[in-house]
């Protein structure tokens, strides 16, 4: 007879994410993972197959917590410019927690790609997901005269996208919101 499962797996899949995001995939062993769950290595394996699909369990919670809530901030804010300046500074100021934790989809793409296929397509989605919420906002923001049409809405998200990677790698560097956030206000000077 198969044992039940005696642990909440979204708040383990939660923890692991805090710890994968704090110290890295290559760094976080099987051993930290079931110490900080409280849980056996056989129900880690039972759970999610391994340490490998905690981490992809870790990125999707990750992707539907609190990527998906800076699109929604932005989906919701009335003007397109302040929107955009708060939803990158809050996702510096997310990155620089922690003495400089960065972020978590950003770090797997540094630390797993290009060897992991698995991570790659996880991290490009996110990122075309991201960049394809910031193109509808902006299209919207276009046809109200918010911001200027010298730009494709398409390719000025997709330059927002790197933008934000490129900050997100540097509030690793640097994990000072005051020294980031000036550079913010240069990137808004694309909207036009």
């Amino acid at each position: 007879m198969a044992r039940t499962r005696e642990f909440d797996t979204e708040a383990a899949v939660s923890r692991a994410m805090e710890l994968f995001w704090a110290r890295g995939y290559e760094a976080t062993s099987v051993r930290d993972l079931t110490g900080h769950l409280g849980i056996g290595q056989g129900s880690l394996y039972a759970a999610f197959g391994g340490k490998d699909g905690l981490y992809r369990a870790a990125l999707e919670h990750y992707r539907t917590t609190l990527a998906a809530a800076a699109l929604r901030g932005l989906e919701e804010g009335a003007d397109v410019r302040s929107a955009i300046r708060t939803m990158l500074v809050e996702r510096v100021r997310i990155a620089v927690e922690g003495d400089g934790r960065g972020c978590l989809v950003v770090n797997a793409a540094c630390e797993r790609l290009p060897e992991d296929a698995v991570t790659r397509r996880t991290v490009r989605d996110m990122q075309d997901a991201s960049r394809d919420a910031l193109a509808d906002v902006l299209r919207v923001a276009v046809e109200r005269g918010e911001i200027a049409e010298r730009h494709d809405p398409h390719t000025l998200a997709a330059f927002l996208v790197t933008f934000l990677n490129g900050l997100l790698v540097s509030s690793k560097i640097t994990p000072d919101v005051r020294a980031l956030e000036p550079l913010v206000e240069v990137a808004l000077t694309a909207l036009g």
